[in-house]
């Protein structure tokens, strides 16, 4: 098993967009959209800090993603993938604190776009609305990944992550959905064994 830290960044002119569920409650006699001018930053995922995350869910999934995209053979398998190594030999640690200029961004940091969304979330299915998300325009992050299947070489998962940057992207609008966010360049890769 390895310990693997990826050193990302946004790619230019790629933000980053959340779109987390929120429960906040609508105030007596709210509007549709003053409810969402009012709520919009809790779109946010935060730490316990109050700092923006990327959920280790979104980047396990990106990494899954691009797997399964790439196909890449494994060698003597009679022509099996490596999609299904990642999906059980690879696991994204933490969620990945986003930072600019060294500093940690948090919702303040965040500015709002406002497009026009279906109404029930459901692509195609009606009726459109303004809805508000956040966006980031430059960050940095640390991913962690822990790989436990040593079939998967270094070689093999740093062409996979640096694919899942490009192709499949994380949050709101990303690549992988046709969009234009979430798109990321990897500056580097550190590994090393892992101690319990």
């Amino acid at each position: 098993m390895r310990n693997c830290k990826v050193y990302a960044q946004n790619m230019p002119g790629s933000p980053y967009s959340q779109s987390a569920k929120h429960d906040t409650e609508f105030l007596d006699r709210e509007s549709h959209d003053d409810y969402e001018k009012r709520t919009w930053l809790n779109k946010c995922t935060l730490n316990r800090e109050g700092h923006i995350v990327i959920p280790s869910m979104a980047l396990k999934q990106a990494i899954d993603t691009a797997a399964q995209k790439l196909g890449i053979k494994v060698p003597n398998r009679r022509g099996a993938t490596f999609k299904g190594y990642f999906a059980s030999g690879v696991l994204s640690v933490d969620d990945a604190a986003l930072t600019y200029n060294g500093k940690p961004l948090t919702p303040q940091d965040a500015e709002r776009v406002v497009i026009q969304a279906n109404a029930d979330g459901v692509r195609g299915s009606g009726k459109r609305v303004p809805r508000i998300f956040p966006v980031f325009n430059q960050w940095s992050a640390v991913f962690q990944f822990l790989i436990t299947d040593d079939i998967i070489t270094q070689s093999v998962f740093e062409q996979t992550i640096r694919a899942a940057g490009i192709v499949v992207g994380i949050g709101r609008f990303r690549a992988e959905k046709g969009g234009r966010n979430g798109r990321f360049v990897v500056d580097r890769i550190e590994w090393e064994d892992f101690k319990v």
